[in-house]
């Protein structure tokens, strides 16, 4: 049988053709972010040698590891979350800075008042769900936690996190009700000369009288329509020195010094001591209001460190 010429010549012309390299269109990672072709990052089209902005890449993959591929609307939606995640952080972190910076841990010393637990607790749930769902959104191997730059001070931010969520639930459930208890059981007998720890007991709540201290007075608005419930327009508390606070009040002082004076606050020596709760509530304060301070910077080093 006769074998026409052409076959073997058509066998060497395909294995040649399978021998050579494939162009490929894209790499897995920088083709899915920006759909360009491979010579943006590779000196030859098949491959090899990288260009300036193939090694950049290179370098910023390391930093910053793989993004997890995302649909158009997938990407609206992550959007979405991450906005929320945003308002709701600066809510929260505002709010502690306020507190801590502003008014003083000594505010909630004899327990949070209900409407900053809502606002905590509000805030915890949306971070806790949208944090879960970011990372979830940007994170496509748990290799990245400890390969990465970005991973890691993404696990280090989950853990601080995590480390201000325990406290709180310690604060909301352990040491808050025992400091509530403590500060409603009884009133001092001589009300002429308090402490701060005495002082924070005429708290207007429950029937008690509403007292605050102002410049080493102490002002009795027990009887005052502006105090109800021992609150002043929803932003000041009786109970508490708000020596500083009043003086960025809009009226003068003379509005203070017209109500009763019902004592002097006493020294700083001869002030009560602290019990060991309010000094693990202040502790716990204290290192919330670091953390803050550090998430910040992790953030801050993720945009431009």
């Amino acid at each position: 049988m006769k074998i026409n010429s052409r076959y073997p010549f058509l066998i060497v012309v395909l294995l040649f053709s399978i021998s050579l390299p494939t162009l490929s269109h894209s790499t897995p990672e920088y083709a899915e972010q920006t759909g360009f072709e491979c010579q943006r990052c590779h000196v030859d089209l098949t491959g090899g040698k990288l260009t300036k902005t193939g090694e950049d890449f290179r370098e910023d993959l390391k930093t910053k590891g793989p993004y997890q591929p995302l649909r158009p609307i997938q990407k609206v939606i992550r959007l979405i979350l991450g906005y929320i995640h945003l308002i709701t952080a600066i809510a929260w972190f505002g709010t502690i800075l306020y507190v801590h910076i502003l008014l003083k841990p000594a505010y909630a010393a004899k327990g949070l008042p209900k409407g900053e637990l809502i606002l905590g607790w509000l805030s915890i749930t949306i971070l806790t769900i949208t944090g879960i769902l970011l990372t979830i959104a940007r994170i496509p191997a748990w290799q990245a936690f400890y390969t990465t730059r970005f991973g890691i001070l993404l696990g280090i931010k989950i853990l601080l996190f995590m480390i201000m969520v325990s406290t709180a639930v310690t604060v909301t459930f352990l040491i808050g009700p025992k400091l509530r208890k403590s500060s409603s059981s009884g009133l001092p007998q001589s009300k002429d000369r308090l402490a701060l720890e005495e002082l924070s007991r005429f708290d207007g709540k429950e029937g008690r009288p509403a007292y605050f201290a102002y410049h080493g007075k102490i002002y009795d608005v027990s009887s005052s329509r502006h105090w109800k419930d021992g609150t002043h327009f929803k932003k000041h508390h009786a109970g508490y020195d708000l020596t500083d606070l009043l003086e960025t009040a809009p009226h003068g002082e003379e509005k203070v010094l017209q109500m009763p004076q019902a004592g002097e606050l006493a020294s700083l020596e001869k002030r009560a001591e602290k019990s060991s709760r309010e000094k693990i509530f202040y502790f716990m304060a204290y290192m919330n209001l670091i953390f803050v301070f550090l998430i910040t910077f992790i953030i801050a080093l993720w945009r431009w460190g």
